[in-house]
């Protein structure tokens, strides 16, 4: 197979759950030629009303296109179903959720099987996979040569986003992303839980006050990415970390006033006083990435 005799048009899913079946139906509404299978064959029914061919097998729905995507629980998963399947010759195209060590050794897996090999990490959730002006997106990382192939079969569900040739950084990306956003649900728990106890606070009333607030704080990454970059943590400092830590104890004070855990914001709070304790009152919090790494 080359570049050149790829079909653009023809491809096999394999895995309906939520989100292989919202890519499912992504494809086959842009009239993709799709073949489908899934371990519970129920699922495929509705997708072979709307035009998709159901495989029986795994080995009968890999043969059926050139391009294979896989979206499947875990990569113990993904091992699974693929282990008997002939993959010489195949573009294979893993969205399952992975570590970056697992991606980097499913692609040497791949390959070692005759496969070229794009690991994928899907920010997005099944409402949103297309829906044209929905922001979601997905990352990839691997064959450049098979990104660039696929790349319009690729957009369809969703927005693209190459990385490179090493397979393990779209998981790693991926990890990334999510777990900013677990710090951020974190930190609205705590605001949250901050009212819960006052009767007149109301959560509708403080929520826009809320999202408002945290979209205005979003630039912080790219002043900490800078910082980061040019080694010097002070470069565009507001509030220093002294500041900072001076002001973390009316946070942790209402807390307790409020009757409300400090277990979410005190971990970070002990980071940011121990870089400050090491010498560092004049930077932002850049440093504690650093203390971060062992």
């Amino acid at each position: 197979m080359t570049d050149n005799t790829f079909d653009k048009s023809r491809l096999t899913l394999l895995g309906l759950g939520a989100m292989g079946t919202a890519l499912a139906r992504a494809w086959l509404a842009a009239g993709h030629r799709l073949t489908v299978w899934n371990r519970t064959p129920d699922r495929a029914v509705p997708l072979a009303a709307e035009g998709a061919t159901v495989a029986v097998t795994v080995a009968e729905a890999v043969a059926a296109s050139d391009l294979v995507v896989v979206c499947l629980l875990d990569d113990a998963s993904a091992e699974e179903v693929l282990a008997e399947a002939d993959l010489t010759g195949k573009d294979l195209v893993d969205l399952t959720t992975r570590t970056p060590a697992q991606a980097r050794a499913r692609a040497g897996w791949a390959e070692g099987r005759g496969a070229r090999f794009l690991d994928g990490g899907i920010m997005a959730i099944p409402a949103a996979i297309g829906v044209p002006g929905s922001g979601g997106y997905v990352l990839y990382s691997g064959s450049r040569s098979l990104f660039d192939a696929c790349r319009g079969t690729l957009a369809v569900p969703a927005g693209t986003v190459y990385l490179g040739e090493d397979p393990g950084f779209a998981a790693l990306y991926d990890v990334a992303l999510l777990s900013a956003m677990t710090g951020m649900f974190a930190g609205v728990a705590h605001a949250f839980a901050l009212l819960r106890g006052e009767k007149d606070a109301s959560p509708k009333e403080f929520a826009p006050l809320l999202a408002d607030f945290l979209t205005a704080m979003a630039p912080y990454a790219h002043r900490v990415a800078d910082q980061l970059e040019d080694g010097d943590y002070t470069r565009g400092v507001t509030s220093n970390l002294a500041m900072m830590v001076r002001g973390n104890a009316t946070l942790l004070e209402t807390a307790e006033a409020q009757g409300v855990s400090t277990e979410l914001l005190t971990p970070f709070t002990a980071l940011m006083e121990r870089r400050l304790a090491e010498g560092y009152g004049a930077e932002g919090t850049a440093g504690v990435v650093d203390l971060l790494l062992r």
